[in-house]
């Protein structure tokens, strides 16, 4: 999941060398969000994590992913034909996150949402390692890193990626046998009301995380640049608030298989969203905001692995790869509102209100959750617990 935030990570050499715009900078995200709704969309309706080997459709994808993103540096075309690959790569990475969390899945009953809060943690950690690779000074000059080696060393951890799922990884006794071509199962997910409650809550959840994963980082690298300090802590610190949601994500998954997943999705909805209120305020003191930053990163994520593991335990066994894809779909295809109205905020309030609208999404995944707790159906969750 390196490859996923290779070219944001880089977006400060390229904007120097290619005179990237504001909106230039922004597609750097969110074209990969746009390859991955188009990806997830089409595998959902042909019910693709269902009906193939979930691994194979991993590795394929995976290979593909890192080839489309080692072209970037290779190619070295400009910004438009870096978004087209961008676009590209987010189609390719709809085969390797859906899938996984149904290989997850088909390992866990009793231990789900540890065992999906797992996979997600990865993915965070994942998500902000190009980040970590951009802090290193030793990799260029003046302490930034040449940007093609960034890109570079993202496809090469893909690559490892793709070895240890072909070596070592296969289904679950859990896994539901082969599920029939039915394209009708997709819209299903969101006329249930019990997934559409999870799912409803996802959406809130998705409102905030990837403008934060996204902005987050270049908000503390320009606090810590009008404050003197040095870029190389900001680029550290950027990676750290991205990080941190992995411990979140294995310790909320912990909790939520004993106390119950709208108890812990909750908490963590009102923990972030009141981050996104008051973040901006600290900009003038960088450890104040780095601490906040981090609080924030640790919550923002924490709850992802708890909705996807909702919706594996409230739909048909047999398409729960197809259920879950539809859930990241829609979830990764509202992010491209979000993190498209952060700049333009910004230039109108500044920093200290830029990302207080992005409370408005814990707010509604908290009612929404809340409404699922009250339902019959939510006695399927973790064993039980609500």
């Amino acid at each position: 999941m390196a490859l996923w935030f290779s070219a944001s990570a880089v977006t400060p050499q390229l904007t120097l060398e290619w005179r990237l715009s504001g909106a230039e900078r922004a597609w750097m995200t969110m074209s990969v969000q746009i390859g991955f709704v188009i990806g997830a969309l089409v595998s959902a309706l042909l019910n693709l994590p269902d009906r193939l080997d979930p691994r194979r459709l991993i590795v394929l994808s995976i290979l593909l992913g890192a080839a489309l993103n080692a072209a970037i540096p290779l190619l070295d075309a400009g910004a438009d034909v870096t978004i087209a690959l961008r676009v590209a790569t987010g189609i390719a990475l709809a085969g390797v996150y859906p899938p996984g969390m149904k290989i997850v899945a088909s390992w866990c009953r009793e231990d789900r949402g540890l065992g999906i809060g797992l996979l997600v943690g990865a993915l965070t950690a994942g998500s902000a390692l190009p980040h970590l690779l951009n802090a290193v000074p030793l990799l260029g000059e003046a302490g930034m890193p040449p940007w093609r080696s960034v890109l570079y060393a993202t496809s090469g951890l893909a690559l490892l990626a793709a070895i240890i799922m072909a070596l070592f990884v296969c289904s679950g006794p859990l896994v539901a046998a082969g599920a029939p071509f039915d394209w009708r199962f997709a819209p299903r997910v969101f006329a249930y009301k019990p997934t559409r409650l999870a799912n409803f809550g996802y959406l809130g959840h998705m409102w905030e995380l990837y403008a934060m994963w996204t902005w987050a980082p270049l908000l503390l690298i320009e606090a810590y640049k009008a404050a003197g300090w040095p870029l190389a802590g900001a680029r550290l610190a950027g990676f750290a608030v991205i990080a941190i949601g992995a411990l979140g994500c294995v310790l909320a998954g912990k909790f939520a298989d004993r106390i119950g997943r709208t108890s812990v999705t909750i908490a963590s909805l009102a923990v972030s969203g009141s981050c996104a209120l008051v973040v901006g305020f600290f900009f003038h003191s960088p450890l104040l905001l780095t601490l906040v930053c981090l609080v924030w990163g640790f919550a923002v994520v924490a709850d992802s692995a708890q909705f996807s593991a909702a919706v594996s335990e409230l739909t048909d066994p047999r398409y729960i790869g197809t259920a879950l894809t539809v859930q990241t779909s829609i979830g990764f295809l509202l992010t491209l509102v979000t993190i498209q109205l952060v700049p333009p905020l910004f230039a109108a309030v500044g920093w200290e209100y830029a990302f207080m609208f992005l409370a408005i999404g814990p707010a509604f995944g908290a009612w929404s959750m809340w409404r699922l707790r009250a339902l019959p159906e939510a006695l399927k969750m973790a064993s039980g617990n609500r």
